[in-house]
Protein backbone atom coordinates (compact mmCIF):
# COMPACT_ATOMS: atom_id res chain seq x y z
CA UNK A 1 0.00 0.00 0.00
CA UNK A 2 3.06 2.42 0.50
CA UNK A 3 4.23 1.62 -2.36
CA UNK A 4 1.45 2.57 -4.14
CA UNK A 5 0.79 5.27 -2.59
CA UNK A 6 4.35 6.66 -3.73
CA UNK A 7 3.53 5.67 -7.12
CA UNK A 8 -0.05 7.96 -6.77
CA UNK A 9 1.59 11.05 -5.30
CA UNK A 10 4.69 11.38 -8.17
CA UNK A 11 2.44 10.84 -10.71
CA UNK A 12 0.18 13.31 -9.94
CA UNK A 13 2.87 15.41 -8.55
CA UNK A 14 4.67 15.22 -11.86
CA UNK A 15 1.66 15.13 -14.40
CA UNK A 16 0.10 18.41 -12.70
CA UNK A 17 3.32 20.15 -13.39
CA UNK A 18 3.29 19.23 -17.10
CA UNK A 19 0.09 20.10 -17.28
CA UNK A 20 0.57 23.90 -15.60
CA UNK A 21 3.53 23.74 -18.77
CA UNK A 22 1.05 23.12 -20.91
CA UNK A 23 2.55 19.52 -21.41
CA UNK A 24 0.70 16.36 -22.34
CA UNK A 25 0.22 15.15 -18.69
CA UNK A 26 2.18 11.98 -19.48
CA UNK A 27 5.66 13.34 -19.93
CA UNK A 28 4.70 14.03 -16.33
CA UNK A 29 3.70 10.18 -15.63
CA UNK A 30 6.95 8.81 -17.08
CA UNK A 31 9.23 11.33 -16.02
CA UNK A 32 7.88 9.79 -12.35
CA UNK A 33 8.77 6.59 -13.24
CA UNK A 34 12.28 8.16 -14.61
CA UNK A 35 12.66 9.52 -11.02
CA UNK A 36 11.65 6.53 -9.08
CA UNK A 37 13.64 4.39 -10.53
CA UNK A 38 16.54 6.28 -9.62
CA UNK A 39 15.47 5.55 -5.96
CA UNK A 40 15.46 2.00 -6.98
CA UNK A 41 12.09 1.63 -6.87
CA UNK A 42 10.18 -1.23 -9.25
CA UNK A 43 7.34 -2.59 -10.76
CA UNK A 44 5.03 -4.70 -9.47
CA UNK A 45 2.07 -7.20 -10.42
CA UNK A 46 -0.57 -4.34 -9.30
CA UNK A 47 1.46 -1.79 -11.50
CA UNK A 48 1.76 -4.80 -14.50
CA UNK A 49 -2.18 -5.32 -14.32
CA UNK A 50 -3.29 -2.07 -14.49
CA UNK A 51 -0.76 -1.20 -17.41
CA UNK A 52 -1.77 -4.20 -19.29
CA UNK A 53 -5.77 -3.06 -18.60
CA UNK A 54 -5.17 0.42 -19.57
CA UNK A 55 -3.75 -0.61 -23.09
CA UNK A 56 -6.15 -3.68 -23.61
CA UNK A 57 -9.09 -0.54 -23.02
CA UNK A 58 -7.29 1.90 -25.29
CA UNK A 59 -7.26 -1.02 -28.51
CA UNK A 60 -10.93 -1.58 -27.70
CA UNK A 61 -11.46 2.01 -27.61
CA UNK A 62 -9.94 2.83 -30.51
CA UNK A 63 -11.86 -0.26 -32.30
CA UNK A 64 -15.08 1.37 -31.19
CA UNK A 65 -14.26 4.26 -33.58
CA UNK A 66 -13.42 2.16 -36.40
CA UNK A 67 -15.27 2.51 -39.57
CA UNK A 68 -14.27 -0.43 -42.43
CA UNK A 69 -15.60 2.18 -44.99
CA UNK A 70 -13.21 4.93 -43.98
CA UNK A 71 -10.20 3.07 -44.28
CA UNK A 72 -10.85 1.71 -47.75
CA UNK A 73 -10.19 5.45 -48.42
CA UNK A 74 -7.11 5.53 -51.23
CA UNK A 75 -5.81 8.79 -49.39
CA UNK A 76 -5.53 6.96 -45.57
CA UNK A 77 -5.24 3.61 -46.87
CA UNK A 78 -2.27 3.73 -49.21
CA UNK A 79 -1.38 7.14 -48.00
CA UNK A 80 -0.67 5.61 -44.08
CA UNK A 81 1.72 2.33 -46.12
CA UNK A 82 3.78 4.50 -48.32
CA UNK A 83 4.25 6.73 -45.42
CA UNK A 84 4.95 3.89 -43.24
CA UNK A 85 7.63 2.08 -45.30
CA UNK A 86 9.17 5.42 -46.02
CA UNK A 87 9.78 6.58 -42.46
CA UNK A 88 10.75 3.00 -41.24
CA UNK A 89 13.32 2.77 -44.25
CA UNK A 90 14.60 6.31 -42.94
CA UNK A 91 14.90 5.35 -39.80
CA UNK A 92 16.44 2.07 -40.29
CA UNK A 93 19.30 3.45 -42.51
CA UNK A 94 19.87 5.62 -39.23
CA UNK A 95 20.37 2.94 -36.22
CA UNK A 96 22.42 1.21 -38.53
CA UNK A 97 24.99 4.38 -38.94
CA UNK A 98 24.98 5.20 -35.18
CA UNK A 99 24.05 2.14 -33.65
CA UNK A 100 25.55 -1.24 -33.18
CA UNK A 101 22.50 -2.83 -33.65
CA UNK A 102 21.35 -5.83 -36.00
CA UNK A 103 19.04 -5.24 -38.54
CA UNK A 104 15.87 -7.36 -37.06
CA UNK A 105 16.63 -5.15 -33.90
CA UNK A 106 16.83 -1.73 -36.05
CA UNK A 107 13.73 -2.65 -38.07
CA UNK A 108 11.66 -3.22 -34.83
CA UNK A 109 12.94 0.68 -33.01
CA UNK A 110 12.33 1.97 -36.88
CA UNK A 111 8.80 0.80 -37.08
CA UNK A 112 8.02 1.50 -33.52
CA UNK A 113 8.95 5.14 -34.14
CA UNK A 114 7.19 4.70 -37.83
CA UNK A 115 4.17 5.42 -35.57
CA UNK A 116 2.45 8.23 -34.36
CA UNK A 117 0.08 9.57 -31.21
CA UNK A 118 -3.39 8.87 -31.38
CA UNK A 119 -3.71 10.36 -27.78
CA UNK A 120 -1.61 13.14 -28.66
CA UNK A 121 -3.24 14.25 -31.87
CA UNK A 122 -6.93 13.72 -30.69
CA UNK A 123 -6.62 15.30 -27.72
CA UNK A 124 -4.91 18.63 -29.98
CA UNK A 125 -7.43 18.27 -32.64
CA UNK A 126 -10.35 17.94 -29.96
CA UNK A 127 -8.64 21.60 -28.46
CA UNK A 128 -8.68 23.13 -31.41
CA UNK A 129 -11.94 21.61 -32.65
CA UNK A 130 -10.78 20.63 -35.69
CA UNK A 131 -11.86 16.49 -34.64
CA UNK A 132 -14.46 17.01 -38.12
CA UNK A 133 -12.63 19.32 -39.86
CA UNK A 134 -11.33 17.82 -43.61
CA UNK A 135 -7.49 17.39 -42.11
CA UNK A 136 -8.48 16.12 -39.00
CA UNK A 137 -10.55 13.41 -40.45
CA UNK A 138 -7.80 12.35 -42.29
CA UNK A 139 -5.27 12.16 -39.82
CA UNK A 140 -7.48 10.39 -37.69
CA UNK A 141 -8.01 8.09 -40.55
CA UNK A 142 -4.33 7.41 -40.54
CA UNK A 143 -3.60 7.10 -37.19
CA UNK A 144 -6.57 4.33 -37.09
CA UNK A 145 -4.57 2.55 -40.06
CA UNK A 146 -0.93 2.88 -38.13
CA UNK A 147 -2.86 1.64 -34.67
CA UNK A 148 -3.83 -1.58 -36.62
CA UNK A 149 -0.51 -2.02 -37.73
CA UNK A 150 0.63 -1.84 -34.54
CA UNK A 151 -1.73 -4.30 -33.38
CA UNK A 152 -0.60 -6.80 -36.03
CA UNK A 153 2.77 -6.67 -34.84
CA UNK A 154 1.70 -6.89 -31.53
CA UNK A 155 -0.48 -10.39 -32.58
CA UNK A 156 2.83 -11.68 -33.92
CA UNK A 157 5.24 -11.06 -30.86
CA UNK A 158 2.77 -10.71 -27.75
CA UNK A 159 1.24 -13.93 -28.03
CA UNK A 160 1.67 -17.64 -27.22
CA UNK A 161 1.73 -21.06 -29.37
CA UNK A 162 -1.87 -20.58 -30.50
CA UNK A 163 -4.42 -23.19 -29.66
CA UNK A 164 -6.50 -25.24 -32.09
CA UNK A 165 -9.27 -24.40 -30.25
CA UNK A 166 -8.62 -20.69 -31.45
CA UNK A 167 -11.50 -21.24 -34.30
CA UNK A 168 -13.74 -20.72 -31.25
CA UNK A 169 -13.39 -17.32 -31.14
CA UNK A 170 -15.28 -17.17 -34.44
CA UNK A 171 -18.47 -17.64 -32.10
CA UNK A 172 -17.85 -13.97 -30.95
CA UNK A 173 -19.54 -13.08 -34.78
CA UNK A 174 -22.65 -15.19 -34.01
CA UNK A 175 -23.19 -13.40 -30.24
CA UNK A 176 -22.72 -10.17 -31.66
CA UNK A 177 -26.58 -9.91 -31.64
CA UNK A 178 -26.44 -10.73 -27.87
CA UNK A 179 -23.53 -8.54 -27.17
CA UNK A 180 -25.59 -5.68 -28.41
CA UNK A 181 -28.36 -6.59 -26.02
CA UNK A 182 -26.33 -6.03 -23.37
CA UNK A 183 -25.03 -2.63 -24.76
CA UNK A 184 -28.66 -1.39 -25.48
CA UNK A 185 -29.99 -2.45 -21.63
CA UNK A 186 -26.76 -1.23 -20.05
CA UNK A 187 -27.84 2.20 -18.91
CA UNK A 188 -25.77 5.36 -19.21
CA UNK A 189 -24.11 5.36 -15.87
CA UNK A 190 -21.67 2.67 -14.28
CA UNK A 191 -23.20 -0.44 -15.95
CA UNK A 192 -22.38 0.94 -18.77
CA UNK A 193 -18.96 1.50 -17.96
CA UNK A 194 -18.49 -1.93 -16.36
CA UNK A 195 -19.86 -3.75 -20.09
CA UNK A 196 -16.79 -1.69 -21.59
CA UNK A 197 -14.27 -3.02 -19.12
CA UNK A 198 -16.12 -6.43 -19.49
CA UNK A 199 -15.79 -6.20 -23.34
CA UNK A 200 -11.94 -5.03 -23.28
CA UNK A 201 -10.27 -6.84 -20.86
CA UNK A 202 -12.24 -9.98 -20.39
CA UNK A 203 -14.31 -10.56 -23.04
CA UNK A 204 -11.76 -9.49 -25.79
CA UNK A 205 -8.25 -9.52 -23.87
CA UNK A 206 -8.77 -12.69 -22.22
CA UNK A 207 -10.84 -14.68 -24.05
CA UNK A 208 -7.86 -14.06 -27.06
CA UNK A 209 -4.77 -14.99 -24.52
CA UNK A 210 -6.99 -18.02 -23.24
CA UNK A 211 -6.46 -19.62 -26.88
CA UNK A 212 -2.75 -18.27 -27.24
CA UNK A 213 -3.48 -15.39 -29.37
CA UNK A 214 -2.55 -11.80 -28.57
CA UNK A 215 -4.91 -10.23 -26.08
CA UNK A 216 -4.73 -7.04 -27.66
CA UNK A 217 -5.73 -7.88 -31.11
CA UNK A 218 -9.02 -9.57 -29.35
CA UNK A 219 -9.18 -6.17 -27.43
CA UNK A 220 -9.22 -4.26 -30.78
CA UNK A 221 -11.55 -6.79 -32.63
CA UNK A 222 -14.68 -6.56 -29.94
CA UNK A 223 -14.40 -2.55 -30.55
CA UNK A 224 -15.09 -3.36 -33.84
CA UNK A 225 -17.69 -5.79 -33.26
CA UNK A 226 -19.36 -2.92 -31.63
CA UNK A 227 -18.24 -0.06 -33.84
CA UNK A 228 -21.39 -0.28 -35.63
CA UNK A 229 -23.79 0.18 -32.93
CA UNK A 230 -25.63 3.07 -32.25
CA UNK A 231 -24.05 3.54 -28.67
CA UNK A 232 -20.67 2.65 -29.77
CA UNK A 233 -19.83 6.54 -29.45
CA UNK A 234 -21.57 7.40 -26.58
CA UNK A 235 -19.19 3.64 -24.91
CA UNK A 236 -16.03 5.14 -26.28
CA UNK A 237 -16.47 8.90 -24.61
CA UNK A 238 -17.72 7.03 -21.35
CA UNK A 239 -14.47 4.78 -20.90
CA UNK A 240 -12.79 7.62 -22.09
CA UNK A 241 -11.52 9.13 -18.43
CA UNK A 242 -10.99 5.60 -17.27
CA UNK A 243 -8.62 4.32 -19.81
CA UNK A 244 -6.69 7.41 -19.41
CA UNK A 245 -6.46 6.67 -15.93
CA UNK A 246 -5.31 3.09 -16.27
CA UNK A 247 -2.66 4.18 -18.74
CA UNK A 248 -1.05 6.11 -15.73
CA UNK A 249 0.29 3.15 -14.93
CA UNK A 250 1.32 1.70 -18.36
CA UNK A 251 3.58 5.15 -18.52
CA UNK A 252 5.00 4.79 -14.86
CA UNK A 253 5.96 0.95 -15.62
CA UNK A 254 7.76 2.44 -18.54
CA UNK A 255 9.46 4.92 -16.81
CA UNK A 256 10.32 2.56 -13.66
CA UNK A 257 12.25 0.13 -16.42
CA UNK A 258 15.39 2.60 -15.84
CA UNK A 259 16.57 6.16 -15.58
CA UNK A 260 18.32 7.87 -18.19
CA UNK A 261 21.88 8.62 -19.04
CA UNK A 262 23.32 11.67 -20.99
CA UNK A 263 23.96 9.03 -23.60
CA UNK A 264 20.08 8.40 -23.54
CA UNK A 265 19.33 12.31 -24.34
CA UNK A 266 21.42 12.20 -27.31
CA UNK A 267 20.55 9.57 -28.53
CA UNK A 268 17.20 10.49 -27.86
CA UNK A 269 18.03 14.32 -29.58
CA UNK A 270 19.26 12.83 -32.85
CA UNK A 271 15.88 10.95 -33.38
CA UNK A 272 13.65 13.90 -32.05
CA UNK A 273 15.51 15.23 -35.31
CA UNK A 274 13.50 12.88 -37.49
CA UNK A 275 10.37 14.24 -36.67
CA UNK A 276 10.71 17.14 -39.35
CA UNK A 277 11.39 14.37 -41.94
CA UNK A 278 7.82 12.31 -40.76
CA UNK A 279 5.88 15.65 -41.27
CA UNK A 280 7.15 16.32 -44.54
CA UNK A 281 6.68 12.80 -45.69
CA UNK A 282 2.78 13.00 -44.59
CA UNK A 283 2.88 16.24 -46.16
CA UNK A 284 4.09 15.04 -49.96
CA UNK A 285 2.38 12.10 -49.38
CA UNK A 286 -0.75 13.72 -49.00
CA UNK A 287 -0.36 15.61 -51.81
CA UNK A 288 -0.06 13.08 -54.37
CA UNK A 289 -3.62 12.25 -52.95
CA UNK A 290 -4.97 15.93 -54.07
CA UNK A 291 -5.63 17.38 -50.89
CA UNK A 292 -5.11 21.48 -50.67
CA UNK A 293 -1.68 22.63 -49.08
CA UNK A 294 -3.63 23.54 -46.15
CA UNK A 295 -5.10 20.22 -45.56
CA UNK A 296 -2.01 18.23 -45.82
CA UNK A 297 0.00 20.72 -43.77
CA UNK A 298 -2.32 21.05 -40.74
CA UNK A 299 -2.73 16.91 -40.93
CA UNK A 300 1.30 16.56 -41.18
CA UNK A 301 2.12 18.53 -38.12
CA UNK A 302 -0.66 16.63 -35.78
CA UNK A 303 1.10 13.72 -37.43
CA UNK A 304 4.22 14.89 -36.53
CA UNK A 305 5.18 12.72 -32.95
CA UNK A 306 6.44 9.28 -31.90
CA UNK A 307 3.88 7.42 -30.56
CA UNK A 308 2.83 5.30 -27.07
CA UNK A 309 2.15 2.06 -29.37
CA UNK A 310 5.84 2.43 -30.26
CA UNK A 311 6.38 2.22 -26.43
CA UNK A 312 4.19 -0.93 -26.42
CA UNK A 313 5.93 -2.75 -29.06
CA UNK A 314 9.12 -1.83 -27.42
CA UNK A 315 7.98 -3.24 -24.08
CA UNK A 316 6.72 -6.51 -25.66
CA UNK A 317 10.16 -6.28 -27.58
CA UNK A 318 11.88 -6.41 -24.18
CA UNK A 319 9.83 -8.82 -22.52
CA UNK A 320 10.49 -11.13 -24.99
CA UNK A 321 14.60 -10.28 -24.88
CA UNK A 322 14.79 -8.70 -28.79
CA UNK A 323 15.85 -5.16 -27.03
CA UNK A 324 17.30 -4.29 -23.19
CA UNK A 325 15.84 -2.36 -21.04
CA UNK A 326 17.86 0.64 -22.23
CA UNK A 327 16.31 0.81 -25.34
CA UNK A 328 13.34 1.28 -23.63
CA UNK A 329 14.15 4.27 -21.70
CA UNK A 330 15.64 5.88 -24.68
CA UNK A 331 12.56 5.31 -26.38
CA UNK A 332 10.52 6.55 -23.65
CA UNK A 333 12.53 9.82 -23.42
CA UNK A 334 12.11 10.27 -27.51
CA UNK A 335 8.52 9.95 -27.05
CA UNK A 336 7.93 12.37 -24.20
CA UNK A 337 10.08 14.67 -26.48
CA UNK A 338 8.10 14.44 -29.28
CA UNK A 339 5.43 15.26 -27.45
CA UNK A 340 6.88 18.17 -26.10
CA UNK A 341 7.65 20.12 -29.00
CA UNK A 342 3.99 19.02 -31.24
CA UNK A 343 1.84 21.24 -28.00
CA UNK A 344 3.96 24.18 -29.46
CA UNK A 345 3.55 23.53 -33.08
CA UNK A 346 0.32 22.66 -33.22
CA UNK A 347 -0.81 25.60 -31.30
CA UNK A 348 0.71 27.71 -34.08
CA UNK A 349 -0.33 26.23 -36.83
CA UNK A 350 -2.59 27.88 -38.66
CA UNK A 351 -0.21 31.04 -38.00
CA UNK A 352 2.88 28.88 -39.65
CA UNK A 353 0.27 27.57 -42.49
CA UNK A 354 -0.30 30.96 -43.55
CA UNK A 355 3.09 32.73 -43.40
CA UNK A 356 4.61 29.78 -45.56
CA UNK A 357 1.41 29.53 -47.85
CA UNK A 358 2.61 31.04 -51.01
CA UNK A 359 5.36 28.66 -50.96
CA UNK A 360 3.62 25.39 -49.72
CA UNK A 361 0.96 25.87 -52.41
CA UNK A 362 3.53 25.77 -55.36
CA UNK A 363 2.86 21.84 -54.48
CA UNK A 364 -0.62 21.53 -54.87
CA UNK A 365 -2.11 19.48 -57.51
CA UNK A 366 -5.00 21.68 -60.03
CA UNK A 367 -7.12 18.54 -59.22
CA UNK A 368 -8.67 18.83 -55.76
CA UNK A 369 -9.88 15.63 -53.92
CA UNK A 370 -13.62 15.46 -53.83
CA UNK A 371 -13.81 16.31 -50.34
CA UNK A 372 -11.87 19.42 -50.59
CA UNK A 373 -13.31 21.36 -53.19
CA UNK A 374 -15.45 24.47 -53.54
CA UNK A 375 -18.67 23.93 -51.95
CA UNK A 376 -21.23 25.12 -54.02
CA UNK A 377 -24.97 26.41 -52.70
CA UNK A 378 -26.92 26.14 -56.23
CA UNK A 379 -29.96 28.64 -55.50
CA UNK A 380 -30.13 28.24 -52.01
CA UNK A 381 -31.65 31.89 -50.00
CA UNK A 382 -31.26 30.40 -46.78
CA UNK A 383 -28.11 28.72 -45.21
CA UNK A 384 -28.91 26.88 -41.73
CA UNK A 385 -25.04 26.29 -40.21
CA UNK A 386 -25.60 23.10 -37.55
CA UNK A 387 -28.25 21.17 -37.91
CA UNK A 388 -29.07 19.97 -34.22
CA UNK A 389 -32.27 20.12 -32.87
CA UNK A 390 -32.41 23.91 -32.99
CA UNK A 391 -31.11 24.05 -36.75
CA UNK A 392 -33.31 21.60 -37.72
CA UNK A 393 -36.29 23.28 -36.73
CA UNK A 394 -35.33 26.20 -38.60
CA UNK A 395 -34.74 24.62 -41.81
CA UNK A 396 -37.81 22.49 -41.45
CA UNK A 397 -39.95 25.43 -40.88
CA UNK A 398 -38.32 27.52 -43.89
CA UNK A 399 -39.12 24.36 -46.00
CA UNK A 400 -42.89 24.77 -45.02
CA UNK A 401 -42.76 28.13 -46.35
CA UNK A 402 -41.24 27.27 -49.22
CA UNK A 403 -37.97 28.58 -49.19
CA UNK A 404 -34.76 27.53 -50.79
CA UNK A 405 -32.82 26.67 -47.87
CA UNK A 406 -29.65 24.10 -47.39
CA UNK A 407 -28.46 22.88 -44.37
CA UNK A 408 -25.02 22.27 -43.30
CA UNK A 409 -23.39 20.39 -40.34
CA UNK A 410 -19.78 19.50 -39.69
CA UNK A 411 -20.29 15.65 -38.41
CA UNK A 412 -20.28 13.40 -41.98
CA UNK A 413 -22.69 10.84 -39.41
CA UNK A 414 -25.33 13.57 -39.15
CA UNK A 415 -25.56 14.84 -42.43
CA UNK A 416 -25.93 11.24 -43.91
CA UNK A 417 -28.53 11.16 -41.67
CA UNK A 418 -30.69 14.56 -42.80
CA UNK A 419 -29.97 13.03 -46.60
CA UNK A 420 -31.83 10.14 -45.82
CA UNK A 421 -34.49 12.27 -44.34
CA UNK A 422 -35.00 14.02 -47.64
CA UNK A 423 -32.90 17.06 -46.05
CA UNK A 424 -30.13 19.13 -48.69
CA UNK A 425 -27.43 18.77 -45.97
CA UNK A 426 -23.65 19.44 -46.96
CA UNK A 427 -20.50 18.91 -44.76
CA UNK A 428 -18.88 21.73 -43.43
CA UNK A 429 -17.04 23.47 -40.02
CA UNK A 430 -17.63 26.49 -39.39
CA UNK A 431 -14.19 26.57 -37.77
CA UNK A 432 -12.25 25.33 -40.51
CA UNK A 433 -11.10 28.56 -42.38
CA UNK A 434 -10.74 26.33 -45.53
CA UNK A 435 -14.32 26.32 -46.02
CA UNK A 436 -14.66 29.69 -45.86
CA UNK A 437 -12.27 29.74 -48.60
CA UNK A 438 -14.20 27.48 -50.56
CA UNK A 439 -17.62 28.44 -49.54
CA UNK A 440 -19.67 30.28 -52.53
CA UNK A 441 -22.50 32.63 -50.99
CA UNK A 442 -23.57 34.26 -54.34
CA UNK A 443 -27.49 34.60 -54.03
CA UNK A 444 -27.66 33.92 -50.27
CA UNK A 445 -29.91 36.05 -48.35
CA UNK A 446 -29.56 35.00 -44.62
CA UNK A 447 -27.14 32.38 -42.86
CA UNK A 448 -28.39 31.25 -39.86
CA UNK A 449 -26.07 30.22 -37.37
CA UNK A 450 -27.26 27.06 -35.10
CA UNK A 451 -23.76 25.54 -33.81
CA UNK A 452 -24.06 24.72 -30.03
CA UNK A 453 -20.51 25.60 -29.69
CA UNK A 454 -19.68 29.15 -29.03
CA UNK A 455 -15.88 29.37 -31.15
CA UNK A 456 -17.66 28.08 -34.01
CA UNK A 457 -19.85 30.56 -33.92
CA UNK A 458 -17.95 33.22 -33.91
CA UNK A 459 -15.51 32.26 -35.99
CA UNK A 460 -18.61 32.09 -38.68
CA UNK A 461 -19.48 35.44 -37.51
CA UNK A 462 -16.20 37.10 -38.37
CA UNK A 463 -15.73 35.14 -41.55
CA UNK A 464 -18.53 36.04 -43.02
CA UNK A 465 -18.35 39.77 -42.32
CA UNK A 466 -14.05 38.97 -43.68
CA UNK A 467 -15.68 37.42 -46.85
CA UNK A 468 -17.98 41.08 -47.35
CA UNK A 469 -21.05 38.88 -47.15
CA UNK A 470 -24.00 41.69 -47.17
CA UNK A 471 -27.11 39.18 -46.30
CA UNK A 472 -28.45 38.46 -42.99
CA UNK A 473 -26.31 36.96 -40.62
CA UNK A 474 -28.53 35.67 -37.16
CA UNK A 475 -27.57 33.52 -34.88
CA UNK A 476 -28.45 32.19 -31.13
CA UNK A 477 -26.65 32.63 -27.80
CA UNK A 478 -26.99 30.17 -24.85
CA UNK A 479 -25.62 32.36 -22.37
CA UNK A 480 -26.66 36.13 -21.97
CA UNK A 481 -23.38 37.53 -22.28
CA UNK A 482 -22.83 35.94 -25.57
CA UNK A 483 -25.19 37.96 -27.11
CA UNK A 484 -23.40 41.43 -27.30
CA UNK A 485 -20.35 39.34 -28.37
CA UNK A 486 -21.79 37.94 -31.46
CA UNK A 487 -23.45 41.47 -32.44
CA UNK A 488 -20.32 43.28 -31.47
CA UNK A 489 -18.47 41.18 -33.65
CA UNK A 490 -21.33 42.01 -36.56
CA UNK A 491 -24.59 39.37 -36.47
CA UNK A 492 -27.55 41.50 -37.22
CA UNK A 493 -29.94 38.96 -34.92
CA UNK A 494 -28.89 37.30 -31.60
CA UNK A 495 -31.48 35.09 -30.00
CA UNK A 496 -31.36 33.93 -26.52
CA UNK A 497 -31.59 29.96 -26.80
CA UNK A 498 -32.73 29.98 -23.08
CA UNK A 499 -35.07 32.46 -22.79
CA UNK A 500 -36.12 32.13 -26.20
CA UNK A 501 -37.25 28.64 -24.57
CA UNK A 502 -38.95 30.47 -22.10
CA UNK A 503 -40.81 32.54 -24.11
CA UNK A 504 -41.71 30.03 -26.67
CA UNK A 505 -42.84 27.45 -23.76
CA UNK A 506 -45.12 29.83 -21.86
CA UNK A 507 -46.94 31.52 -25.81
CA UNK A 508 -47.34 27.48 -26.69
CA UNK A 509 -49.38 27.20 -23.23
CA UNK A 510 -51.79 30.21 -23.47
CA UNK A 511 -52.06 28.88 -27.54
CA UNK A 512 -53.09 25.73 -25.77
CA UNK A 513 -55.29 26.78 -22.89
CA UNK A 514 -56.99 29.17 -25.35
CA UNK A 515 -57.97 26.51 -27.41
CA UNK A 516 -59.44 24.87 -24.76
CA UNK A 517 -61.44 27.48 -23.44
CA UNK A 518 -62.87 27.94 -27.03
CA UNK A 519 -63.83 24.46 -27.92
CA UNK A 520 -67.25 23.40 -27.33
CA UNK A 521 -68.33 21.69 -24.13
CA UNK A 522 -69.10 18.27 -24.64
CA UNK A 523 -72.60 17.12 -24.45
CA UNK A 524 -73.03 15.67 -20.62
CA UNK A 525 -74.16 12.01 -20.83
CA UNK A 526 -77.61 10.85 -19.62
Amino acid sequence: MTTTAILLTFAFTLGMLAHLLKLPSLIGYLSAGFLLSAFEYQSNEILEGVAHAGVLVLLFSVGLKISVKSLLRWDIFLGSILHLVAISGILILLLLTTATLSFDVSLLIAVALAFSSTVVAAKILEAKLELRAFHGRVAIGILIMQDLAAVAILSVGGGGSTSPWALLLLLFLLLRPALYRLLDISGHEDLLLLFGLLAAIVLGGGSFEYFGMSSELGALLLGVLLSEHKRAVELSAALWGLKEVLLVGFFLQIGLAGHPTLETFTYAAMLTLVLPVKALLFFFILLLFRLRARSAFLAALSLATYSEFGLIIANMGVRNGWLTADWLVLLAITVALSFTLAAPANFYAHNLYRKWAPFLRRFESSDRHPDDRPIMLGNSHFVVMGMGRVGTGAYDLLSRHQQRVIGMDSDPGKVEKHREQGRRVLYGDAEDPGLWENLHLEGVHAVLLAMPDLEARRCAVEQLRAAEFHGLVSAIAVYHEEVAMLLQLGADKVYSYYEGVGVGFAEYAMEEVAKMQSAPMPNPVT
